[in-house]
């Protein structure tokens, strides 16, 4: 064998070893959910490389003995290549120029390269891991039943609801985000609700307006809660420990107070089901679905405390207070 065709048969056995090597980093730095997501997102690579990151110890089995295999052969035709020197010294020198080709050429830099681009370079070459897998079967398949039983399965990791916060959070700075200010704020408001409570966002109970059963509504009254502005009232006992129920200004606009004068009692009002000052906001959001009214009193050891406001939670979520008409009109008077 040439000189020449010597170097090219190296060149070309380098070139498969730096892509094991490349493929050993990249494969294994893909994780299965993540992957499974981009599937399911359509993407053609991630469903390429899906069943080879699954099944991962068959194919690092795979791609390490087939480096192995590649790294001998190199070793023993640079080995075999170097003339005119004594045999220790050919020895040496073989081994000292095997070694730094791999390493620089077939580890070092294919890995720094597969790395930044793991899912494409793993897709791009899964045909060929493909084929290592085939040729490398016999040996590969019961070192893999041997690491299964060993170590088991990769289990799959799910992220915390305050990394989750985080990496929405990364979505700020970043220009190639899909995300805009105001989605970051909404998903991070949304996953901190069981981390709140109630009482951070109850409206306390001395700027609540509020009635009692024996409260007559006549036309006064209509004039009072009018101005004031709100669609709902609560109504409960005067000790503050019982809820009625709400009642809705809407269910009031067909009826003459004028002439005929009533009794709070004598409405039908909305059930309100009381919520403790530390339920979590998620549980909360869950409750405003279930009753379907919008406005719930808030209670502390036995006595209610305040109320809080479907609007309330909202506002907690999207991080912004939301200014209504009724708001409006309070502020400029």
């Amino acid at each position: 064998m040439t000189l020449a065709l010597q170097l090219l048969v190296v060149f070309m056995l380098l070139c498969f070893s730096a892509i094991c090597s490349g493929l050993n980093i990249s494969l294994m730095s893909l994780g299965i959910a993540d992957l499974k997501r981009q599937a399911k997102l359509g993407s053609h690579a991630a469903k390429r490389v899906l069943p080879l990151r699954i099944n991962s110890n068959l194919s690092l089995v795979s791609i390490i003995l087939t480096n192995v295999a590649l790294i001998s052969a190199i070793s023993l035709i640079i080995d075999h290549s170097i003339t005119g020197y004594s045999q220790i010294w050919s020895g040496v020198i073989a081994g000292l120029a095997s070694t730094l080709l791999i390493v620089i050429f077939g580890e070092i830099f294919p890995q720094a390269l597969f790395s930044r681009h793991a899912l494409t370079f793993t897709s791009h070459f899964s045909g060929v891991l493909r084929l290592m897998i085939t040729v490398t079967y016999p040996a590969s398949k019961p070192l893999q039943l041997l690491l299964d039983r060993l170590f088991g399965y990769e289990a799959t990791r799910l992220h915390s609801r305050r990394e989750l916060g985080i990496i929405i959070g990364e979505h700020l700075d970043n220009t190639q985000s899909e995300l805009d200010e105001d989605e970051v704020e909404i998903i991070q408001g949304a996953l901190a609700l069981s981390e709140k409570h109630v009482r951070e966002i109850t409206t306390e109970i001395g700027r609540v307006y509020w009635l009692t059963p024996d409260v007559v509504i006549d036309g006064e009254k209509i004039d009072e809660i009018k101005e004031l502005g709100w669609s709902r009232i609560p109504v409960f006992d005067s000790h503050l420990t019982k809820c009625y129920g709400v009642m809705l200004v809407k269910d009031l606009v067909d009826i003459d107070f004028e002439e005929a004068p009533q009794l709070v009692s004598e409405f039908a009002l909305h059930p309100a089901q009381i919520v403790g000052s530390k339920t979590a906001l998620d549980t909360l959001f869950r409750k405003f679905i279930v009753s379907g009214i919008h406005m719930l009193p808030v209670e502390k050891d036995d006595k209610i405390i305040g109320i809080v406001t479907i609007e309330d939670l909202i506002e907690e979520i999207v991080g912004h207070e939301i200014i209504d008409e009724t708001d409006h009109r309070v502020h400029r008077s």
